[in-house]
């Protein structure tokens, strides 16, 4: 029952007055100064969920655990606008506040509250959607790719930075305003993709005052399956064409990068020299097979750079293989690629050879004399059908090369002991170029010393100036099995010798093989250079024969029968190294 007091107070009778607490929308919660519950109207019951007959007569704090009317009670204080927890699933925003009697005495406190809970659900869900919009917003706007959308009629509501750059067209040119407005020539795909609802891609056109060239897709926004516009990305075309040009630019720089060497870098005036210089450039107008022979060291990879970087294939692909640093098998995928599943560990999707990456360019076959037998054949149905096929593969692939090959074996000798396939030979043999040997142009070695004076100055700072006279004469004498890249060794060493303030390498800078035959009085010549007396009657060729075999013999002594360190002084490969040993039968 409702209090008599607060009755009386409002000269109204208690049924009016419970018609009229029970139709507020609000929950009421009033208590008397003891504290104990006398009015918990109809809304009170459903939001806190808790029946009548529960509260009414009883402690407040009792039925209520967290009701704050004892404090008011107390203080007399009102709260307004308090935010409060009723349980895990139903927060309210209460006022409280006391009521006094005619003498200002605290007859009582009231509480006046309202459900928020699913006001807070629909406040939380507006700030998801705003900061879901913003980030959007961000995200369109931060893109490189163009946008613009439109909606449900064709008529635009969004585009970013990226658009206006691109187009030249501002949000007050394209807000509100028909997806035509951006078309220079061409048809809107917006429009298209709103009658059809099916998205298109690559739909090439011109768009904005400048008609740039542009490629658009479009795909429809649909929401709940119903159609509320299109979206649309545009592609610069443009600038793909630029990318494009600048990145076949630099294929072409690296691919050039790759020969690196031309005509002006092989250094010597000698008859010998010259004579194959000419005999190259020669080859370098023809798209004919070269062979570049000639002993380890003498240059052949520098001819062949030159000879490509002076061909019409000078900006398609140089690629080198050496055919002796690879066992067979490896060598043949390498040569002539593989397709998926061809072995283990075979790269998904296959691999192609060098023989296709060197498309329309140059392909280097180094140390072709020790390519095996059954490569041999391989390679002879390339140079006769032009036509590889990849190993664990059946369909002929065609191929645009051009093939120089480089050895340093006298192939005629291996095609008569049966290690050389003769019709192999002659089709490698169409332009044979004969590089020779550092002691057959000694001439040329103070040219040679300069230029690689220079080049050392550059790589290790240095200042040096020339070569002595004394120790060219050094230089002269020496036999140089390994050529001008031993040489290149010499001089490198000698200026590494030489102090800060030395400008000139003298004979004491060269390497110790120098200087041991000066301290043993020893003649400065080559092993088996005594051959060349008047009373000996051996050919040339005979006795520069007996002078490597001598040389190789002496290296392995000098290093204790280390085939490996020995091959390195030498300035050959070990596979050339066992060659030779086989060649002289030296057992060393």
């Amino acid at each position: 029952m409702v209090d008599n007091k607060l009755s009386n107070s409002f000269h109204v009778n208690e049924s009016e007055i419970k018609q009229i607490l029970n139709s507020t929308h609000d929950g009421m919660l009033a208590v008397d100064d003891q504290g104990i519950v006398t009015l918990f109207n109809n809304a009170a019951e459903r939001i806190t969920n808790i029946k009548k007959v529960d509260v009414l007569g009883k402690y407040a704090e009792k039925v209520i655990p967290n009701t704050r009317l004892p404090i008011i009670l107390q203080t007399g204080v009102p709260e307004y606008n308090r935010r409060q927890e009723l349980d895990q699933k139903t927060t309210i925003i209460t006022n409280r506040v006391p009521v006094f009697d005619d003498h200002d005495n605290i007859m009582g406190a009231v509480a006046v509250f309202r459900d928020i809970t699913e006001v807070i659900s629909l406040a939380e869900e507006v700030t998801d959607l705003k900061e879901i919009e913003s980030m959007l917003k961000a995200i369109i706007n931060s893109t490189q790719d163009a946008i613009s959308v439109v909606d449900e009629d064709g008529l635009g509501i969004l585009i970013n930075p990226a658009y206006t750059e691109l187009t030249g067209l501002t949000e007050e040119d394209v807000i509100g305003r028909p997806a035509t407005v951006d078309i220079a020539e061409g048809e809107s795909m917006h429009y298209k993709v709103l009658q059809t609802m099916d998205s298109v891609k690559n739909v090439p056109m011109k768009v904005g005052p400048n008609k740039k060239d542009v490629i658009v897709d479009v795909a429809p926004i649909v929401v709940d399956g119903k159609l509320k516009g299109s979206v649309g990305v545009i592609h610069d075309v443009s600038k793909i064409k630029q990318l494009t040009e600048e990145l076949n630019e630099a294929k072409s720089i690296i691919r050039k990068l790759e020969a690196k060497y031309t005509f002006e870098d092989i250094i010597g005036l000698s008859e010998d020299i010259e004579t194959a210089i000419q005999l190259a450039k020669t080859a370098a107008t023809t798209p004919a097979t070269v062979l570049l022979r000639g002993e380890s060291g003498t240059g052949k990879e520098l001819f062949a750079h030159a000879i490509h970087n002076t061909s019409e294939r000078k900006y398609n692909p140089f690629v080198r293989v050496n055919c002796a640093s690879l066992p067979e098998s490896l060598l043949e995928s390498e040569l002539f690629g593989y397709e998926e599943g061809a072995f283990t560990g075979a790269k998904k999707g296959g691999k192609k050879g060098v023989f296709e990456q060197a498309k329309n360019g140059t392909i280097f076959l180094d140390e072709i004399g020790e390519m095996t037998l059954n490569l041999q054949t391989k390679l002879l149905r390339v140079l006769q059908e032009w036509e590889i096929v990849r190993v664990g593969g059946e369909r002929p692939i065609s191929i645009n090369c051009r093939v120089i090959a480089a050895t340093n074996r006298e192939l005629e000798k291996a095609v008569n002991e049966g290690d050389f396939r003769r019709d192999l030979y002659y089709r490698l043999n169409v332009i044979p170029i004969r590089i020779p040997p550092l002691q057959e142009r000694t001439e040329d070695i103070p040219l040679l010393a300069q230029h690689l004076i220079k080049k050392f100055n550059q790589e290790y700072g240095r200042n040096v100036k020339e070569v002595s006279n004394e120790a060219l004469k050094i230089l002269e004498s020496y036999h140089w099995p390994g050529n001008v890249r031993e040489l290149e060794n010499f001089i490198g060493r000698a200026m590494i010798n030489m102090n800060m303030k030395e400008f000139e390498i003298k004979p004491k800078h060269l390497p110790p093989i120098h200087t041991l035959a000066e301290k043993n009085q020893a003649p400065l010549i080559a092993p088996g250079m005594e051959l060349l007396s008047n009373d000996n009657q051996m050919s040339l060729k005979d006795i520069l024969t007996e002078t490597e075999k001598q040389v190789i013999k002496q290296t392995l002594e000098d290093y204790n029968g280390n085939r490996e360190q020995a091959a390195k002084q030498l300035g050959i490969g070990l596979r050339t190294l066992y060659y030779k040993l086989e060649k002289y039968q030296i057992n060393q």
